[in-house]
């Protein structure tokens, strides 16, 4: 560790001295008409060795309050921060609290900042990432047997203000979380031995944000196009039962084979059963076994005659929740074909947009005693979208890698 603080040392005094040379060549260093000059001013940097000096030149129009510094743009700082160590305390921010980041950030690489700078320089920098997110390219030029997208939604704790004047799920009516909707698109180009669908290893992105269904279904469909949904064979959309998220995939994959989860699908199918014959009886019992055989072996129509007639046994009023059970299996009919998508060698679980709401939004913006803004809740979450595509680097190097942002020396 000591060597470390050492080896830190050195490195504040060689770039502070590369910084100040004055052969540096500064873009834009020149002073605009009608501007001042005010030279050799001194700013303070916090970097990835601690804290620097830097004396440039600052311009500015007198009256105006309006000033720049050529090398602070050159050097891309963010505030009176490096990119670097700005990029450092987004991760750690990412991946915990903003004070856990700190304590991190100062413990593996010896980086002294709070919490609440830490939270700060993320809202400065996370829409930076997102836009990154939004127009990277997909470059290769392979074609992709399968593509699928999976929709998902889940519920974030939000702070009293974003939660006035809307409807929840609590007892007196009211909300306690906003939804935050996600978005999976990964690719398939094998089956296994059993013939059961292989994800391709890494293939996963996602896309996310608190907006409403139909702007989401906009982003969605830009990250399949991303991905290159023009070069896929096949487009599979993999969904539960919210009507939202079909009417997303009519509008945005009209030419998606739609598949209802089929969990989702039992889930429904045992819930009819224990409506149907009795709650923990033995007759819900086996009717859930038989019908779930059918429901996997394509019999869907089958199965809905039995239940229909059951229904009819029992002499309930068409409005009877039963009946809008039933109407939900013959609503999504079409979308229940799970012995064919076997057959096919296709997924027909949204396993992984689920899991993506626990690992991408859960495990960061759920945790016990967190409460969020929209604001702060959707910088982390860009983050979290960068960081579990696995475009993190990607994000970042192209967000600093470009002319403005560079200097050189002369000869």
């Amino acid at each position: 560790m000591g060597l470390r603080e050492a080896l830190f040392k050195d490195g504040r005094a060689l770039l502070e001295k590369l910084y100040n040379e004055p052969g540096l060549g500064v873009p834009d260093d020149t002073g605009r008409p009608g501007e001042k000059c005010h030279p050799q001013r001194a700013k303070t940097v916090q970097t990835l060795f601690g804290p620097l000096t830097l004396r440039r030149d600052y311009f500015y129009l007198p009256g105006t309050g309006a000033g720049r510094a050529p090398l602070d743009q050159a050097l891309g700082l963010i505030h009176s921060f490096s990119p670097a160590l700005v990029r450092l305390a987004a991760r750690a921010a990412a991946k915990e609290g903003y004070e856990s980041a700190s304590g991190d950030l100062l413990a593996q690489a010896g980086v002294r900042l709070e919490g609440r700078q830490i939270q700060r320089l993320v809202n400065l920098v996370a829409p930076g990432v997102a836009a990154q997110l939004e127009t990277g390219p997909d470059t290769s030029p392979a074609p992709i047997p399968i593509m699928y997208v999976e929709v998902d939604g889940t519920g974030v704790p939000m702070v009293a203000e974003e939660l006035a004047g809307r409807a929840g799920k609590q007892a007196d009516g009211s909300a306690k979380t906003r939804e935050a909707k996600l978005g999976a698109v990964f690719t398939q180009t094998k089956t296994d031995e059993a013939g059961l669908p292989v994800r391709d290893h890494a293939s996963t992105t996602y896309a996310g944000s608190f907006e409403p269904a139909a702007d989401f279904g906009l982003r969605i469909r830009a990250e399949a196009r991303r991905r290159g949904l023009g070069r896929a064979a096949r487009l599979v959309f993999i969904g539960d039962g919210a009507a939202w998220i079909w009417e997303l995939a009519r509008v945005n994959f009209p030419a998606a084979i739609l598949i209802l989860d089929l969990y989702h699908a039992l889930e429904r199918l045992h819930e009819l059963c224990a409506g149907l014959y009795g709650k923990d009886s033995p007759g819900a019992a086996r009717m859930a076994q038989s019908w779930t055989a059918m429901l996997k072996n394509d019999q869907i129509g089958e199965m809905l005659v039995l239940a229909r007639q059951r229904l009819a046994d029992l002499e309930l009023p068409p409005d009877d929740p039963l009946a809008k059970q039933i109407a939900y299996f013959e609503n999504h009919q079409d979308k229940m074909r799970y012995k064919t998508y076997r057959n096919q060698g296709l997924f027909y679980g949204s396993g992984v947009v689920e899991g993506g709401c626990k690992s991408v939004i859960g495990q960061r913006l759920k945790e016990s005693g967190m409460f969020w803004t929209e604001a702060g809740a959707t910088s982390v979450l860009n983050l979290r979208l960068a960081l579990k595509s696995n475009r993190w680097d990607e994000c970042w190097n192209r967000l600093h890698d470009s002319d403005h942002l560079k200097i050189r020396l002369a000869a």
